[in-house]
C-alpha cells in the first residue's frame, strides 16, 4: 500500500474542513483508517472522555519506515491513484477515507505517536507528531506481525480553546462507543474490543460475512429484543441493493436515534434515507413513534457522491428518488410479509405489570365457550353456545357482519384434519379460540402454548382500515372540485418542486398545474379531508419535498381522515360480544396484514406463553 501526495488541482476538489471535531471524530477516523488497510481486529481505548488518551490498534497491512512521514503530511493518501492518463478520480471512490486529513489535522492539536510494521517487514517503527511538528521515524517495538498502532494524547492541547466546547468526559466516552458501535455494524467480519478508563465496554468477535454474520453482529450490538422483532430485508432494483433489517411497527421508539443507515460500508446520516423510512411506516406509526432500523445500500461508487462534507457522513445521490423509491417499497413489502405479528416485547412490557411492584391483574367476567366439536369443514356458528345472544343485545354494524361473513370463509378453507380425526382444535389457530370478554373491552383468546388478550375496538379500527385503503386502491382516491381555484404563492424554487410531483399528487386527489413563477394552482382536492385550508396543505408538501424528497403531508392527511373514519366504524370498547362474533375478529385479525398494531401503531394484543405464566406463579 503506497501513500502518494495528492497534486494541487485535485486537493482543490476536495471538500476540505477539520475534520477533528471531538474524541469520537478522532477515533472514527483512525478506525476507518484501520478498515481500509485491510484490518480483522480493531483495539480501541479511551481514557477521560478520548482527551486524556487515545489509543487505536489494528493488524492491517501496516507502514514502512519510509510512508510514516508521508502518512502525516497534509492530503497524502493511498486510497486514490492516477490512471493511465495521470487523472486522479474523485468519483469513483471505494474506501472509507480519501482526503488524507486525518492523521495531520490529529498531528495539529495533539501529541501522536505512529508505530507500525509493514506486512512482510521484519521491522517497525515509530513516528511523533507535536502540534504539527514532525519528528524523525526510528525503529521502535510493535506487537504483531503487521499493522498500525496509533496513540494521541493531549487532544487538543495545542488548541486550548477549543477545550472549552468539550462536554463531559461520561459524553464524549458515549460518542465514541457510539461511533465504535456504529463501524462495528458496518463490518461485521471485523472483530472489534472497547475498553474506556481501563473498563471493558465492547469485545465483538469477527462474524461471517452476509445475513447471518450481520443479525450476530447487529444483536451483540442492539440487543436481543431487536432480533427477536427483525424484518428481513433483501432488495434489488436497477443496480442498488438494499439489504438489513428493519423492527416491526410495535417495537417502535421516541427518537430516530435507533435508526441505522450504512451505503457501501459507510455510517451515514442522510435525511433522504430518513425521510423515506418516515414515509414507509407513515401508516403504522404515529408521528411521534420512529422505526427502529440498519438498512445497508449498495450501489456503484459513480452513483453517489461521498465528498460533500469533510466528515463523510452525508451523501448524495445521482438518482435519489430509485433509492428512496427502494427503501419505501422493500420496507412495506416486508412489514406486509409479516402479517398480524406485533412485537415480542408487548409481552414482556405484560408480563412486567403482573410482577411484584406492578399494577394488580384485573378480575375476569367470562362465559364458558364450551369445548369444540364440530366437523372439520364446521363454521364458527356451529361452535356450542354460539347460538345465543350477547347479554346486552346491540344490533352488529354492517362493517362487523362483513368480517364474521369474511372469517366464515376463512375457517371453511382451513386443512383437513388427519385422516381418524373428526375433531378441529381452534386453539390451533394463530390467535386461538375466543374463552372470555374483560370489561367489554379485551378478548382472551386461548391457543396451543399460551394465552392473547386482544383491545377489540384497536383491532377492529385496523381492519376496517384496512379495508377502506384498499377500497381507496381500487377505486382510486375521489376528488372534488373547487368551486374558485386557489392560487398558493411559494419561492419560486419550492414551487418547481411541488409541481414536478403534480402526477403523483394527482393519484393522491390533489390536481395542481403551475401558474407562473412562484405560485400554484389548486383545482381539484381529495374528497375526503371536506373543507381544507388548501394553503396550508400546498406548503405542508413544499416542506415535505424540501426536507425529504415526497409529498408526505397529502397521504398523511388522508391516512389520517380514514383512521378516524375507521376509528368511529369500529365496535367500541364497552360492546359486550357474542362468542361468534369475538371468533370471527380474530380469524379476520389472521387474515390481515398489519393487524398486530393499530392505526397509531400500538399493538392490538399480547400474547403470553403458558411457560411464562407459569414462571409467573412460581411453576418454573
Amino acid at each position: 500500500m503506497t501513500i502518494r501526495r495528492l497534486p494541487p488541482e485535485t486537493v482543490n476538489r476536495i471538500a476540505a474542513g477539520e475534520v477533528v471535531e471531538r474524541p469520537a471524530s478522532a477515533v472514527k477516523e483512525l478506525v476507518e483508517n484501520a478498515i481500509d488497510a485491510g484490518a480483522r481486529r480493531i483495539e480501541v481505548q479511551a481514557d477521560q472522555g478520548g482527551l486524556s488518551r487515545i489509543l487505536v490498534v489494528d493488524d492491517g497491512s501496516g507502514l514502512t519506515r519510509e510512508e510514516l512521514g508521508v502518512a502525516v503530511e497534509r492530503h497524502a493518501t493511498s486510497k486514490l491513484s492516477p490512471d493511465d492518463d495521470g487523472n486522479w478520480d474523485l468519483l469513483r471512490i471505494g474506501t472509507l477515507g480519501f482526503r488524507g486529513e486525518a492523521l495531520p489535522s490529529i498531528g495539529s492539536v495533539a501529541r501522536l505517536t505512529l508505530t507500525a510494521r509493514a506486512q512482510g517487514s521484519a521491522d517497525a517503527y515509530a513516528l511523533a507528531v507535536e502540534g504539527g511538528a514532525v519528528g524523525e521515524a526510528h525503529p521502535a517495538p510493535f506487537a504483531g506481525p503487521h499493522g498500525a498502532r496509533v496513540e494521541v494524547r493531549d487532544l487538543f492541547f495545542a488548541t486550548p480553546a477549543r477545550l472549552k466546547f468539550m462536554k463531559s468526559e461520561r459524553a464524549e466516552a458515549m460518542a465514541i462507543t457510539e461511533e465504535v458501535k456504529r463501524q462495528a455494524m458496518a463490518h461485521e467480519a471485523v472483530a472489534f474490543a472497547l475498553d474506556l478508563d481501563g473498563r471493558r465496554v465492547l469485545r465483538l468477535p469477527a462474524e461471517a460475512e452476509g445475513p447471518e454474520g450481520r443479525l450476530k453482529r447487529l444483536h451483540a450490538v442492539l440487543g436481543g429484543e431487536f432480533q427477536d422483532n427483525a424484518l428481513l430485508i433483501d432488495q434489488t432494483r436497477d443496480g442498488v441493493r438494499l439489504t438489513g433489517y428493519a423492527g416491526l411497527p410495535t417495537y417502535s421508539r421516541g427518537n430516530s436515534a435507533h435508526q441505522h443507515l450504512f451505503v457501501n460500508g459507510r455510517p451515514v446520516r442522510d435525511r433522504l434515507l430518513q425521510g423515506a423510512l418516515r414515509a414507509a411506516y407513515a401508516d403504522y406509526l404515529a408521528r411521534d413513534r420512529h422505526p427502529t432500523a440498519a438498512l445497508y445500500v449498495e450501489l456503484d461508487p459513480v452513483e453517489v457522491d461521498i465528498n460533500v462534507h469533510p466528515a463523510k457522513a452525508e451523501v448524495r445521490f445521482r438518482d435519489p428518488s430509485l433509492v428512496r423509491g427502494l427503501i419505501v417499497g422493500a420496507l412495506r413489502h416486508a412489514l406486509a410479509g409479516a402479517g398480524h405479528r406485533a412485537s415480542t416485547t408487548v409481552a414482556s412490557q405484560a408480563l412486567g405489570g403482573f410482577r411484584p411492584g406492578g399494577p394488580s391483574a384485573a378480575g375476569f367476567s367470562a362465559w364458558g365457550a364450551g369445548g369444540w366439536t364440530p366437523s372439520p369443514v364446521a363454521a364458527t356458528a356451529n361452535l356450542p353456545g354460539l347460538g345465543q345472544v350477547s347479554a346486552r343485545v346491540e344490533p352488529s354494524p354492517s362493517g362487523f357482519a362483513q368480517v364474521a361473513e369474511a372469517a366464515m370463509a376463512f375457517v371453511q378453507d382451513a386443512p383437513p384434519a388427519p385422516a381418524g380425526e373428526t375433531v378441529v382444535d381452534p386453539t390451533l389457530f394463530p390467535l386461538g379460540a375466543a374463552r372470555a370478554q374483560v370489561h367489554e373491552t379485551y378478548i382472551v383468546a386461548q391457543t396451543r402454548d399460551g394465552v392473547v388478550i386482544v383491545d377489540q375496538h384497536a383491532a377492529h379500527e385496523r381492519l376496517v382500515y384496512e379495508r377502506m385503503k384498499a377500497e381507496m386502491e381500487a377505486g382510486g382516491v375521489t376528488r372534488q372540485a373547487l368551486l374558485l381555484p386557489e392560487v398558493v404563492d411559494l419561492d419560486p424554487a419550492e414551487a418547481q418542486r411541488v409541481a414536478d410531483k403534480a402526477e403523483e399528487l394527482a393519484a393522491l386527489g390533489l390536481i395542481i398545474e403551475p401558474f407562473g413563477p412562484g405560485a400554484i394552482l389548486v383545482r381539484e382536492t381529495p374528497a375526503l379531508l371536506g373543507e381544507t385550508d388548501v394553503g396550508g396543505l400546498i406548503r405542508d408538501i413544499a416542506d415535505d419535498l424540501s426536507e425529504n424528497g415526497a409529498a408526505l403531508a397529502l397521504a398523511e392527511r388522508l391516512q389520517a381522515v380514514c383512521s378516524t373514519m375507521a376509528c368511529h366504524g369500529s365496535v367500541r370498547a364497552g360492546r359486550r360480544l357474542s362468542a361468534a362474533e369475538m371468533n370471527a375478529l380474530l380469524r379476520q385479525m389472521e387474515a390481515t396484514p398489519h393487524s398486530g398494531q393499530c392505526n397509531h401503531g400500538r399493538p392490538t394484543y399480547v400474547e403470553l406463553k403458558l411457560a411464562d405464566i407459569e414462571r409467573l406463579f412460581g411453576r418454573r
